[in-house]
């Protein structure tokens, strides 16, 4: 679960407090293409667009605002938890129109067993941008948590059509999938 919840985190022209206009909602010419060949047959091609989708998804136009994510994600890495919540705090407050603030403090909250606020945080990063894959498994590993396998299912699909060739989105389905007919 720790696993899929990292890779959750690591799903990384305006003024200097200001995102550029549409990137909340993971808006980018390049994205389409991109959504693409995550599509495609070709695995490693896929990767590579895995990677810039999430670049882009990671890009404010703000370079405040890129930084406060950048230090908020270096405090995940470091488990400091408190400091990631701080960090993402201050990026949405200046900027609450993008979504990768929201899932970064999702994770942090997720992570110090804040549920609720990492349920809001994770549901308001895909309102505003509904094709962050990382999200979306986020949003299946909460759901996992809280014992709700059935919502956990549906948003790991979700995740997965949008980056079919993610094995551990895969992992998390088949996992799911099996705890569900052991149940039913």
């Amino acid at each position: 679960m720790r696993i899929l919840i990292l890779i959750w985190a690591l799903g990384f022209a305006g003024s200097a407090w200001a995102v550029q206009p549409g990137l909340g909602f993971g808006e980018n010419p390049r994205l389409d293409e991109l959504f693409a060949e995550l599509q495609g047959e070709d695995g490693k091609q896929a990767k590579t667009a895995e990677a810039e989708v999430q670049r882009i998804f990671r890009q404010s136009g703000s370079a405040a605002m890129d930084l406060l994510l950048h230090r908020g994600y270096d405090a995940l890495g470091v488990d400091d938890f408190d400091m990631a919540i701080w960090h993402f705090s201050a990026l949405i407050d200046h900027a609450p129109e993008f979504a990768e603030g929201y899932n970064g403090r999702a994770v942090a909250y997720f992570m110090k067993g804040r549920l609720g606020e990492a349920i809001a945080d994770v549901e308001m990063a895909l309102a505003l941008n509904p094709r962050n894959f990382g999200a979306l498994a986020g949003l299946g590993a909460i759901n996992e948590e809280i014992g709700n396998p059935e919502a956990a299912l549906v948003a790991y699909k979700a995740a997965l059509a949008l980056n079919p060739h993610s094995t551990d989105i895969a992992e998390s389905v088949k996992r799911v999938e099996d705890q569900l007919s052991v149940l039913h």
